[in-house]
């Protein structure tokens, strides 16, 4: 496609079916949540409670990717990626949403003491306590109720403040034009980096690994960074590929899809060397402390234990290996679901186990209900974002080269 025919103004008009689907979906969602917490019944207190941080925890994760997909563009100072920013923009300036439902699910869960039990439970740092432990007093300076919310908040606040400045530094390049603009993103993406880089293992330990707090991890914090970030490349895939079927962002070419392609190929590999390195260093320990993590996962979530490799593992390499697979939109698209749906099964089987009492792993209205109402959120809140501006950076510096991308 020539560069004089495409329409630099063109905006995303969100209406119609896909709006309607998404409220549908938050109002399931809500009804799913309402039911949950209805029932009267502790365990099932447990499985909503677990539920809204799963999601909650996906939500910020995915908006947090976009924020560092868009950093990575430009420190790597990255041509080809200029003409679909507008994307993980879009999914940036929805992080700060996505980071208050997250402190408020926590903070729910805390009050209530449906999450964090293991660690946030009356005597157990008290050694006059019939419940005393000493393993979770030794942990208490750092898994306390001020400090975890108080690292929450702040972790998610400078990514959110990083998220909108990126977004307003696009849009001022947009009407001012020049390199000025671009300038302040390559010096606070090289900032971010460096923050994201430390604390995005603390914010998973604390989110997630501290639900069972016997157990540890010092992988566990890039295991959880692979899964968000290839979850936000398949995001970003199958955004841009429903977008380009509706008829929007015809510049939006094979070169670019496979780019995304070739990120989701190679980081699914290395979510799975992290994956297994894990896994084979509490295996071959055989530790109580340690194996008692997978120990539940192979007792209690046997089939999620399996289908989440065969889903983040097999399929993306798999269907991926071959060059045209990674340039064809349908197939594409499948794999990006796939590999959604997957990562959705991976916070499952890490959250379930030490949210919920053991031998409770149920899966009904709950779990569906609460993904389908948080799938319905990000559309609406990211495809309002989207509709905001036009759908092209048009004064990117690096914006010619993204248009005649050719792989």
């Amino acid at each position: 496609m020539g560069t004089h025919n495409i329409n630099f103004s063109e905006q995303f008009e969100f209406t119609g079916k896909v709006k309607t689907l998404s409220i549908v979906g938050i109002v399931i969602g809500i009804a799913a949540v309402l039911f949950g917490f209805l029932a009267g019944d502790k365990v099932m207190h447990e499985r909503t409670f677990a539920n809204l941080l799963l999601m909650a925890y996906y939500f910020a994760c995915v908006c947090m990717s976009g924020t560092f997909f868009l950093a990575v563009q430009y420190v790597a100072q990255a041509g080809w990626s200029a003409s679909i920013l507008r994307v993980p923009q879009a999914m940036a300036k929805t992080l700060p949403i996505a980071a208050v439902i997250l402190v408020v699910v926590i903070s729910a869960g805390l009050y209530t003491h449906n999450l964090y039990h293991h660690w946030h439970a009356d005597g157990l740092t008290d050694p006059n306590s019939p419940n005393y432990d000493s393993l979770i007093a030794g942990k208490s300076v750092f898994l306390n109720v001020p400090f975890f919310l108080g690292r929450q908040v702040v972790f998610l606040g400078i990514y959110s403040i990083f998220s909108i400045m990126f977004v307003k530094f696009s849009y001022n390049e947009d009407l001012a034009g020049g390199l000025n603009s671009y300038r302040k993103s390559f010096k606070n993406a090289c900032i971010f980096l460096v923050i994201y880089g430390f604390t995005t293992p603390i914010f998973a330990f604390d989110t997630v690994m501290s639900l069972e707090a016997h157990w540890f991890s010092t992988m566990f914090g890039w295991y959880n960074f692979a899964a968000m970030w290839v979850s936000s490349l398949a995001t970003i895939a199958i955004i841009l590929i429903l977008l380009r079927r509706a008829g929007y962002m015809q510049w939006v070419n094979n070169s670019h899809l496979h780019n995304l392609g070739q990120f989701i190929f190679g980081f699914s590999i290395f979510w799975t060397y992290v994956w297994f390195a894990q896994f084979l260093l509490i295996y071959y320990a055989n530790m109580p402390e340690e194996t008692v993590y997978f120990y539940k996962r192979f007792e209690y979530y046997k089939f999620w234990f399996f289908l989440n490799l065969a889903m983040n593992f097999l399929a993306p390499v798999l269907l991926l290996m071959d060059r045209d697979n990674k340039r064809t939109d349908a197939k594409l698209l499948f794999v990006a679901i796939v590999v959604l749906l997957g990562h959705w099964v991976d916070y499952y089987q890490m959250i379930m186990p030490g949210a919920v009492e053991e031998g409770h792993n149920g899966f009904g209205i709950v779990e569906i209900g609460t993904a389908i109402g948080f799938v319905g959120l990000f559309t609406f809140t990211v495809l309002t974002s989207l509709s905001k501006k036009p759908l092209i950076a048009k004064n990117h510096p690096l914006l010619q080269e993204s248009l005649h991308h050719q792989l």
